[in-house]
């Protein structure tokens, strides 16, 4: 499986950066930021079914996003999923199978992808945004670096992707238990996402 997904990168990743850059015309901002050889979260707003799978695309470094477990039910993702070894989190129901996945991710000195959002456009609907991602980068003693979307994913139409500088929570190693700690962490993140996506509409 190893040599066949390696195969296929060879020659599918080519072909999806250029798909990219070309129908997204796709911008990265700030990837400075992203550790080049070392383990990191990277947390972004979640707006549409393409946002990860246009990053993967065209960004170097390897980056393994956590996906809700539904969406294996479509043959087209199940393939993409195979091709950037995105893996399933069974949501509400404290997977601790994905949460290993996660932390042999950052042990690997990888990036782990997640959406604290838990599905599109949470915060425009009001949904509270999930711990996991704090959690996580807390007890693997890596930093987060949020990254915000900016665009509608409409052929030839501008995306941008803004990565900001890395959060570091270690301080409250000894309070990842508490829920209010990681309830205003997070907040912090998605604060800093938010800032991110409209860093042009806002004019800084």
């Amino acid at each position: 499986m190893k040599i066949l997904r390696k195969v296929l990168c060879i020659i599918i990743k080519p072909i999806c950066y250029v798909l990219a850059k070309i129908i997204y015309r796709v911008k990265i901002e700030g990837i400075e930021n992203v550790p080049k050889d070392s383990a990191c979260v990277i947390c972004g707003n979640h707006i549409h079914a393409m946002d990860a799978p246009v990053l993967l695309a065209v960004t170097n470094r390897k980056i393994r996003f956590m996906a809700k477990e539904e969406l294996w039910k479509s043959l087209g993702f199940r393939f993409m999923a195979f091709l950037y070894q995105v893996f399933p989190v069974k949501r509400g129901k404290n997977d601790s199978e994905a949460i290993k996945v996660a932390f042999k991710i950052l042990k690997n000195n990888e990036i782990l992808g997640m959406y604290p959002e838990g599905t599109r456009n949470g915060l425009a609907r009001n949904i509270k945004p999930k711990n996991g991602a704090v959690n996580i980068a807390i007890r693997a003693g890596v930093p987060i670096i949020p990254f915000g979307v900016d665009g509608t994913f409409k052929p030839f139409k501008r995306v941008t992707y803004r990565f900001g500088k890395p959060l570091d929570f270690s301080e409250y190693k000894n309070q990842v238990k508490e829920k209010e700690v990681l309830d205003k962490l997070t907040k912090e993140v998605m604060d800093k996402v938010i800032e991110l996506r409209d860093k042009n509409k806002s004019g800084q």
